[in-house]
């Protein structure tokens, strides 16, 4: 019991740290110790005295420290509040864990802008931090610096890290060019039913990888001798299929074709990434990307990823499901086009500005003014498409807009096992959605919410659903345990209350 206790202070400690944008050398200093005795604590692998606690807590500002572990995060929401003026849209989560991914290729220094505080980010830095490579928080904490050892120490991986991202999966394509055998722990993430990596294992067995799955990890073995003769052809045309295939490309020493390629936002950034690093990609926005590998990179590079088009849809949603007015800026239309059609379809009074260029010099931003408007449900049911379709990510934010409409809404989520069930959680809320499948959820509107104590969602953006409907939902509504909602939105609370939410942050003592 006293070791679990010490993990979980310990996980405290290190989460209080990076939020302050700390490594564990600044916070050495202040504490006047090492940074190995840093490390121990954050491992739980250190006995730690009630005045080492507050010390911690008064060098990081963190009440939380000083008062020990103290259970999840909850949101305690008052409903019914209008939303007004302006918020800036941040940059990508999906670009920013496939760049940091991408970053295992390249033996030089890496820096990324503006790169997205949340969850999954300090996850996957902890099992980078794991295997040697050095990050910190540049710029007061706005930008990440990442520097690779000269080998990779995968026996240190942290290993309760990584099975807390889907993201590790990227890995492969990366490390599948500097090692012979290695191990990762099983990817996990959010809970969306069964996930299967083989159409990873169908492109990277192309480039020489073999993947045995025991024991909760991935066994990798690579054989120098094959190499991909022929285009790849991936037999799904996923995200994270098309970027673990990109990474293995981009240190292929040679050309390769991949066919049936994702041309969605987080793959046209990583292959701007790419270009910076030096490897040539054609066809980027198509569906057959021609990459000219280079067998070693080491350059310096500095690149700023865009902003996320799925943050721009929940905020456009929010202000939908408030009836409210709101500009939401940086907004990358291109990756919005489809979704905006279906809610002007639906009776959505909004206006664009004209079309501008983000820190990355290539994705096309518009800044969105949302009003309050009556809207009645479309003719034709929500389904999700590959890009330029409907994002498969925005299609649950449609529950809760439908839910304001007139009419009755059918929302096709076919990709995932179990996401269409957890937006009937909105029923809690006094919605009225009907299971019609495990794939396939039927909303009637309009909706009088209601307010609800509830357990969040274990699927990120069906939870942060739940959170819109209790900000339209007159009263007081508690949202319990929002981890999920962290791993892809940063500062949301604080965020959504800049512009007239009231939503308070708490934790059980």
């Amino acid at each position: 019991m006293a070791d679990d206790y010490l993990v979980r202070i310990g996980k405290l400690i290190r989460d209080a740290r990076q939020h302050r944008g700390w490594t564990q050398a600044q916070l050495a200093e202040a504490l006047g110790t090492s940074q190995s005795a840093v490390n121990r604590i954050e491992r739980g692998n250190q006995n730690i005295s009630l005045e080492m606690i507050a010390r911690i807590g008064e060098a990081l500002d963190s009440e939380i420290v000083s008062l020990g572990y103290a259970g999840p995060m909850h949101l305690r929401v008052v409903g019914g509040r209008r939303l007004s003026g302006a918020i800036d849209v941040k940059t990508s989560k999906n670009a920013c864990v496939a760049l940091l991914c991408a970053s295992l290729l390249n033996r030089g220094r890496t820096v990324l802008r503006r790169v997205a505080r949340i969850e999954e980010v300090y996850r996957l830095l902890e099992v980078l931090g794991s295997i040697g490579v050095r990050t910190r928080w540049i710029n007061g904490g706005v930008d990440l610096e990442l520097c690779p050892p000269a080998e990779f120490d995968l026996d240190s991986i942290d290993a309760d890290a990584a099975v807390r991202t889907r993201s590790i999966i990227m890995f492969l394509g990366p490390l599948l060019h500097r090692m012979d055998r290695f191990k990762l722990p099983y990817a996990g993430g959010c809970d969306l039913g069964t996930r299967t990596i083989e159409p990873h294992m169908i492109a990277l067995r192309r480039f020489g990888l073999d993947i045995a799955a025991t024991e909760g990890q991935y066994h990798a073995v690579v054989d120098r001798t094959v190499r991909p003769d022929r285009p790849i052809v991936l037999t799904e045309r996923g995200d994270t299929v098309t970027e673990n295939a990109l990474l293995a490309a981009a240190r292929h020493d040679g050309v390769t074709v991949i066919r049936n390629a994702s041309s969605n936002y987080m793959v046209q950034d990583l292959c701007f990434f790419l270009e910076a690093l030096g490897v040539r990609v054609e066809g980027i926005g198509t569906t057959t990307l021609t990459v000219h590998g280079v067998p070693n990179i080491d350059v310096d590079v500095d690149y700023s990823p865009s902003e996320d088009p799925v943050e721009a849809m929940s905020l456009v949603a929010a202000a939908v499901v408030t009836e409210s007015e709101l500009t939401v800026r940086r907004v990358p239309i291109e990756f919005l086009e489809i979704e905006l059609a279906v809610l002007e379809e639906m009776g959505l009074d909004h206006d664009r500005t004209p079309e501008y260029f983000a820190d990355n010099g290539r994705t096309r931003l518009v800044d969105l003014t949302v009003r309050p408007s009556k809207l009645e449900a479309p003719i034709d049911k929500i389904h999700p498409m590959p890009f330029p379709g409907l994002n498969i990510d925005n299609v649950p934010f449609f529950a809760a807009i439908a839910a304001t409409a007139q009419g009755k809404t059918l929302i096709h989520d076919w990709v995932y096992d179990n996401r269409a069930i957890y937006l009937t959680d909105l029923n809690r809320l006094g919605g009225r959605l009907q299971l019609l499948d495990p794939h396939r959820v039927l909303v009637e509107g309009p909706t009088r919410w209601r307010a609800a104590e509830m357990m969040c969602p274990p699927a990120l953006r069906p939870a942060v659903v739940v959170l819109l409907a209790m900000m339209a939902a007159e009263g007081t509504s508690v949202l319990r345990n929002v981890y999920v909602i962290n791993r892809g939105y940063e500062d949301l609370a604080e965020r959504l209350n800049s512009i007239g939410a009231q939503i308070e942050i708490f934790r059980d003592i």
